[in-house]
Parts: C-alpha cells; sequence; structure tokens
C-alpha cells in the first residue's frame, strides 16, 4: 500500500514537513507494511523554503545584502546542489516585517537584496530558482534587484538613478548590457497568488501602497511613476508586460521578473507542487492525505490541500484531510473533494497549549495511527 503525505504547516506549531512525518510515525504504527511517502506543501509565502529545503534536500545559503532601507543585513536562501535549484523568499532581503512601522514608507524602499541574493546563486550555478514574492516592503518595479544584476538606469542627463521606488520615475534610459548573461542559463519561477496589473487603480501603488507606507497624496504620482518605468520598460525590450497579470505582485518585482527574466508567475502552492514532483507520486498511489492547521471553507478555494486534492481526483485516488480544526463549513465544502476530514485534537485543551510542537506532533501521531488501524480493518 503507497500512501502520499502532503501537508501545509500548521502555523505557529508544525513545519509542512514535521506536520507530515509525524502523520507517517502514526500510519507505520498500525501499518509498517505501508509505503509512506511525504512531500511539503507550502503556499509560496513564509515558509516556503524552509519546506522545499527539507522536504528535497538542500542546505542554507547565508550572505550579507542590501536591506529595505540601505542597511547591510543578513539573509539566507535554500540551496539543492542535486538540481542546481535555489529556494528564496524575497521578503529575506526586502520584508514589510524588516522595517518598524514609524520608518515604512515604500518610496524609499529597494529590492537591492533580492538581486544580490539571485547573483549569489547565478554564480553557484543555479539553473532554477524559485522565488516567493509574498510580503514585500517595496514598490520599485524591481529596479533594484535589476541593479544588483548589473542593469543600468539612466535619468535624462545620463546620470544613473538610485534604487528605492521614488527613482522608477526618474528613468530615461534603460541599459542592460551588463545584466548578468548567466540568468539566461537559468529558468525563474515566482510563487505569486495575485493577478494585479501593474499601474493603474487595481495595480502595485493603489491596492497595496498604503499599507506600505505611502502616503495617500502620493499614491497618483507613484502610479504615474511606475507608468513612466513600463514605457521605458517596453521601449526597452520591445514589448508592454505592465498589463500581464501578477505585474503588480511585490510592489512590481513581478513585472521585472517577467519582463527581464523570463519568469514565469505561478500559484505558490502549484509552484511548490511541481518543484516536489508530487504529482509523479500521486500516480500510482493507494492514498493521499493533506490539511493544514486549519481547514475551513477557504481551504477549498484553491489553497495548496484543495490543490493536493484535485491531483488525487485526477488519478482517482482518494484524498483524506487532516487539520488542527475542522470546522463545519470545511465538512461541508469537502464534500466530493476530500473522502473524509479529521481533527487532530484528542482533548479539551486551550489553543496554546494546542500549538505546542510536541504536543501537536504526538497528537497527529495518534491521529494517523487510528486512521491506518481503521483502513486495516477493510483492507483484510
Amino acid at each position: 500500500m503507497k500512501v502520499v503525505v502532503s501537508m501545509d504547516s500548521f502555523k505557529g506549531s508544525l513545519t509542512s514537513m514535521e506536520a507530515g512525518m509525524a502523520f507517517r510515525e502514526g500510519a507505520l504504527r498500525a501499518a509498517p507494511f505501508a509505503k509512506v511517502v511525504v512531500k511539503p506543501l507550502a503556499d509560496g509565502g513564509e515558509g516556503t523554503a524552509e519546506a522545499l529545503v527539507s522536504g528535497i534536500g538542500g542546505e542554507w545559503i547565508s550572505l550579507e545584502v542590501c536591506g529595505p532601507l540601505g542597511d547591510r543585513r543578513t539573509a539566507s536562501y535554500g540551496w539543492v546542489e542535486e538540481k542546481k535549484l535555489a529556494v528564496m523568499e524575497m521578503a529575506a532581503a526586502a520584508g514589510l516585517t524588516l522595517i518598524p512601522e514609524e520608518k515604512r514608507n515604500a518610496l524609499y524602499t529597494t529590492t537591492y537584496g533580492v538581486g544580490e541574493m539571485i547573483r549569489d546563486a547565478l554564480k553557484r550555478g543555479a539553473r532554477q530558482i524559485l522565488l516567493g514574492i509574498g510580503g514585500s516592503a517595496t514598490n520599485d518595479c524591481g529596479l533594484g534587484m535589476l541593479a544588483a544584476l548589473g542593469a543600468r538606469f539612466l535619468d535624462e542627463e545620463g546620470r544613473e538613478v538610485g534604487i528605492a521606488g521614488e527613482d522608477t520615475g526618474r528613468v530615461a534610459e534603460i541599459d542592460l548590457s551588463g545584466l548578468l548573461p548567466r540568468r539566461k542559463e537559468c529558468r525563474f519561477m515566482a510563487a505569486c497568488d495575485v493577478t494585479n496589473p501593474l499601474c493603474g487603480p487595481k495595480g502595485a501603488t493603489f491596492v497595496y501602497g498604503p499599507q506600505k507606507g505611502i502616503p495617500a497624496p502620493m499614491l497618483p504620482i507613484m502610479d504615474a511613476f511606475h507608468q513612466n518605468f513600463a514605457r521605458r520598460t517596453a521601449q526597452t525590450l520591445g514589448e508592454d508586460f505592465s498589463e500581464s497579470p501578477g505585474a503588480g505582485a511585490a510592489g512590481g518585482l513581478g513585472f521585472a521578473l517577467k519582463a527581464f527574466l523570463k519568469a514565469e508567475l505561478l500559484p505558490g502552492a502549484e509552484l511548490v507542487i511541481r518543484t516536489v514532483e508530487l504529482e509523479k507520486e500521486m500516480a500510482d498511489a493507494d492514498l493521499v492525505v493533506t490539511g493544514e492547521g486549519r481547514l475551513d471553507a477557504q481551504t477549498f478555494m484553491g489553497k495548496g490541500p484543495s490543490q493536493v486534492a484535485a491531483l488525487g481526483k485526477k488519478y482517482g485516488v482518494p484524498v483524506i484531510g487532516v487539520g488542527g480544526s475542522v470546522t463545519r463549513e470545511a465538512e461541508e465544502a469537502s464534500k466530493g473533494i476530500l473522502k473524509a476530514v479529521f481533527s487532530i485534537l484528542r482533548e479539551p485543551a486551550s489553543l496554546k497549549e494546542a500549538l505546542e510542537p510536541e504536543r501537536a506532533k504526538e497528537n497527529m501521531r495518534r491521529t494517523g495511527e487510528q486512521i491506518f488501524r481503521l483502513i486495516r480493518t477493510f483492507r483484510r
């Protein structure tokens, strides 16, 4: 019997792999003959790099980079030598949480540090770079990232502009002669769960600028800066990418990745599922187990577990769900998607107690064991 376990993290408690491995331990208590394969699951946001590095084998690379306000700081990314794969989260170098709330203003923040991480990976021989672009503090259209990779952005006088969001409005010419040629040998994939264009009322500035500290009177001005950057980019590349779905992600970083690095912008969970080759393992599975910390109606609106379930349906493999908590709405929403859903809570406990990692692991083991004791009953 082959079982594939692919769960998202139980936030505040268990990582994706910790949850999956605990379930596996419990399942093998009851069915030691089973082949239980554990694969990580994440949505492209915080924790994605950790899930992939631990799930497919790799190491952490740390380096000093430029922070969102120009300060030097240490950032890390995952490296899988066998696959020549780098797994990054842009938030490690340019995340909103790196800036105190009173200092947030995306007019002055930069993605330069993200470019430094990419440059380091390319020098290591990366052939694939997976980049989660959620949680950004920036609104610079990826100008900073591209500058770190060797691109030059010049004003009307032929002088180089800065590397922050406000500098996108001063770009008159883009010189790509120094852009790292190794980028052409690498496939870029960005985890992007938004479809916003770069400019306009649904673009990066108007939708996400306020939460990044851009003052209301500056929003239309900043949007005009982005329009200028998009226009100059189209003049340079011969194609306008500003309306591409996801161009407005991460303050326009999605735009730069697609336009200059030919990146694929894909939903985070889909990208992770593809990277860990989950579909390959599911093709001959007898059962699939998925889940996350809280199973509710939103779980089945495109989140990771629902995509795992869709693959199960594709191959005719039954899928069951496991969660720290399972709402009544989840039970209703999961009908026709999952065969059954289970909560791992075994006894009354406060939220704090339920989130204790060791308690959660043991609850997961016990749940896995009970499920497989039941399965053995019907397989005799």
